[in-house]
């Protein structure tokens, strides 16, 4: 999954460089040049942010960075935040790291450094062993590994990427195109209509308390599915 990262600065030419930088390494950025706006985007701790990291100037001609970096950690603690930095400046460093900045990077920077820094932040950030789940189904996708209710669901290969293709994509209308595509780019082969439909009632079949009346998998006639964990 491609990282999208926030990007706070008000210096236009820097913001073009820092895009230009970072979206040659394959993140998605979003650049703010205000306090305002940047609080704006980070929303509350009940909402998805939206960002897998900050990446923050202190100093802003409206606002400044560490009102923005308190405001995301208190309500998503686990995002990582990185200040851009004044070489010179030891305070406002210290003072960064002390209200939860992950990191700074001093200005002027060496791209190279960034990039290490950013890389590092995302990985610390990620948890090390990560589930997916559906309603009582929780999936272990490091190991391929299905659970309901705390037993071991047995299911073949599509009927597993059926499933967390709806696991991943929580209240989203999945079209039965995209649903076709989706599995024949992962498992090689085709799958026509009345096949789908097949795999979709195997799968409920395993995974619904009444496959008759599916709660977890719910038919959107006419467009597709939508998972409802």
């Amino acid at each position: 999954m491609t990282a999208r990262i926030l990007l706070v600065e008000d210096d236009p030419l820097i913001i073009g460089a820092l895009t230009e930088l970072l979206a040659s390494e394959g993140y998605a950025v979003d650049a703010v040049r205000t306090q305002a706006e940047a609080i704006a985007r980070i929303g509350s701790s009940s909402g998805a942010f939206g960002y897998q990291l900050a990446l923050l100037d202190i100093s802003l001609a409206q606002g400044n960075g560490f009102a923005v970096c308190a405001a995301i950690k208190q309500a998503h603690p686990d995002v990582p935040v990185i200040f851009l930095t004044a070489s010179d400046d030891e305070i406002n460093t210290v003072t960064g790291l002390n209200i939860g900045a992950d990191d700074y990077v001093a200005k002027p920077f060496r791209p190279r450094e960034l990039m290490a820094r950013i890389g590092a932040a995302l990985r610390r950030s990620q948890p090390a062993h990560r589930t997916v789940r559906l309603g009582s189904i929780v999936i272990d996708p490091d190991r391929a590994h299905v659970e309901r209710n705390g037993v071991e669901l047995v299911l073949s290969a599509l009927e597993y990427r059926l499933l967390l293709l709806f696991a991943r994509n929580p209240g989203k209308l999945i079209t039965r195109e995209a649903i076709r595509d989706a599995l024949w780019d992962d498992a090689g082969a085709y799958i026509e209509e009345n096949t789908l439909s097949v795999y979709i009632k195997r799968l409920r079949n395993k995974i619904e308390d009444d496959p008759s009346a599916p709660q977890l998998i719910e038919t959107v006639r006419g467009l597709g599915y939508r998972s409802r964990g």
